[in-house]
């Protein structure tokens, strides 16, 4: 008997160990997966969560997306390279902050590109498009969607936003400046406004970069981040209007550093769970351990609202958010 023992304890000890690997994780944690991350997009396609983030590195070595997918939001599948620019011959480096919406079964996947500092360099905002939230991914236009500097807004940061009557806008701007245009519905270009203007400014008070829009019970709530981004500061602010063009006037902050757990909280995005009044902040942080302004992780906490529908102050924490599968 005393040779089976061994094999008894083998196999209990695996079947444990097979268990422990099945078991379903409670809480997603913080950061959701591994590498330095920024700017994320947290959208949902189908029950499948998804999160397209910046690659935190160097400019130059800004050359390529990758993607997450998940389930319940715990457990996270990453895509490798979904896009990069071998498939985007007029982008060289500094890819930044994508926004993707589906449309038609076909996926548009937004993005900055190059950091120009001037409307006589080759960059700006970009549109590639796959069959698959996954990509692979190709260039749409061949050349830049927005290519200018426009009304002071460094063309980045975009953000595609599906209004309730059909129509998708292009919100995006860096250098303290926001802009707003109607897309035509292949996304090729832009519909001008009935004023005969094809981008108009909706900057809000401390505006500085990182605009996203979402509807809550009729109301439009435009989002941005504050704040150097390199620096503790960075942070989320907030407005609430009748209109995606506003006006926009800043409510306050209700994201930002908490010096016991992480700073630089800021460039986020908004997941709604379907069929629930659920919501969610997917962000990015920086360690405490970290210094180094490109030290940033991709971080997913509760959003709430108070009676009123104003937003209460986002608690970030190191444990993340409950699994939460889509019904």
């Amino acid at each position: 008997m005393k040779r089976w023992i061994p094999l008894l304890l083998l196999a209990g000890s695996t079947q444990f160990a097979v268990a422990q690997k099945n078991k379903k994780k409670e809480y997603s944690g913080n950061p959701v997966f591994p590498g330095w991350y920024a700017d994320p997009e947290g959208v949902v396609f189908g029950k499948q969560y998804w999160i397209f983030p910046t690659f935190s590195a160097a400019y130059e070595k800004q050359v390529f997306f990758d993607a997450f997918s998940s389930n319940d939001l715990t457990t996270w599948k990453k895509h490798e390279r979904i896009l990069d620019t071998a498939a985007v011959k007029w982008a060289k480096r500094a890819m930044w902050a994508p926004a993707i919406v589906e449309k038609d079964h076909r996926y548009f996947l937004f993005f900055g590109a190059n950091d120009i500092q001037n409307n006589e360099e080759v960059g700006g905002i970009g549109v590639a498009v796959a069959d698959k939230p996954g990509g692979p991914y190709k260039d749409y236009l061949g050349k830049p969607l927005v290519d200018k500097i426009i009304n002071k807004a460094q063309p980045i940061d975009q953000y595609v936003f599906h209004d309730s009557d059909g129509k998708y806008y292009l919100i995006y701007g860096g250098w303290g400046h926001c802009n707003i245009a109607q897309l035509k519905p292949d996304f090729t270009g832009f519909i001008p406004f009935d004023d005969g203007t094809t981008f108009k400014e909706i900057t809000p008070e401390k505006y500085v970069e990182g605009p996203t829009m979402f509807i809550r019970n009729g109301k439009y709530y435009f989002m941005w981040s504050e704040g150097g981004w390199g620096g503790p500061d960075y942070s989320v602010a907030y407005a609430i209007a009748d209109s995606p063009m506003g006006p926009f006037k800043r409510i306050g902050k209700i994201l930002q550093q908490d010096p016991a757990i992480a700073t630089g909280a800021g460039h986020h995005s908004v997941i709604k769970v379907p069929k629930q009044d659920k919501w969610f902040i997917v962000y990015h942080r920086r360690p405490l351990t970290e210094k180094h302004a490109n030290s940033r992780e991709t971080c997913i906490d509760v959003m709430e609202f108070d009676e009123n529908g104003f937003i209460k102050p986002v608690v970030i924490t190191r444990e993340g958010v409950k699994r939460t599968p889509i019904r």
